[in-house]
């Protein structure tokens, strides 16, 4: 597996409130792992609570006993939760940060994943498929019929989301796992590339580009020629 990731503060933004971690060598008893959080709260909460949480995950999982990849991800996922938790009790200047989500691995040919929140996984192989599903306002909005989808990109309310790490105990996680072929690729991301490039945008890229490092600056460089409004994260895979 080859990996690259990259993360840009954006056009608007006065700070990063996203952390990324990808690496293609054992982690624990993973074979691999990849995560992106994107941050939320104010002042220096929301990146404190993105890094925590990644560094939490990371932690448990090399110390973990647990070698199957769906129940190792969900556990250190909760202890990620509890910790920023009771880190925002104990300090004032943390209330109300919590994080997004998503992370990954890869063993024997099946990918899986885990998310909370809105930051997506994407598999792209001849096409593009959204394997995670946005925990937020919006989406619940089009599973309702009360929106349209090429509505979403442009609602005032497209960045309150509905789960997230650090806010309450236990955190509800979604898990999938997908079968993979060689050459598939994996895209990782926070909602400030998403919310920037349409999927079929990401593919175009993704597929033209030569390698992984020149698909993913590419992508970053797409979100921010488009307006770059938020944090922008890229963490890309090929099987």
């Amino acid at each position: 597996m080859k990996t690259y990731s990259i993360t840009d503060i954006g056009k608007r933004r006065t700070s990063n409130q996203d952390f990324i971690y990808a690496s293609d060598q054992a982690v624990g008893s993973l074979s691999n792992l990849l995560v992106v959080a994107d941050g939320m709260g104010g002042h220096n909460a929301g990146d404190f609570a993105s890094r925590y949480t990644v560094e939490t995950m990371v932690d448990y999982i090399e110390n973990a006993k647990e070698k199957r990849p769906i129940p190792l991800l969900s556990a250190a996922i909760h202890q990620a939760n509890d910790f920023v938790i009771e880190k925002a009790k104990s300090d004032k200047s943390m209330e109300g940060m919590g994080t997004t989500v998503v992370a990954a691995t890869i063993g024997d040919d099946y990918l899986y994943v885990a998310n909370v929140g809105d930051s997506r996984l994407y598999l792209i192989d001849k096409g593009i498929e959204q394997i995670t599903r946005d925990h937020s306002l919006v989406e619940e909005m089009i599973r309702a019929g009360e929106l349209q989808r090429k509505d979403a990109r442009s609602h005032p309310d497209r960045n309150i989301i509905t789960r997230a790490v650090g806010v309450r105990a236990p955190v509800k996680i979604d898990f999938f796992d997908v079968k993979l072929e060689k050459g598939d690729k994996i895209l990782l991301c926070s909602d400030g590339l998403t919310n920037m490039v349409e999927d079929e945008d990401i593919l175009r890229i993704v597929k033209k580009s030569g390698s992984l490092e020149e698909a993913a600056k590419h992508l970053v460089n797409e979100a921010n020629k488009n307006g770059g409004k938020d944090n922008i994260s890229v963490v890309l895979a090929e099987f």
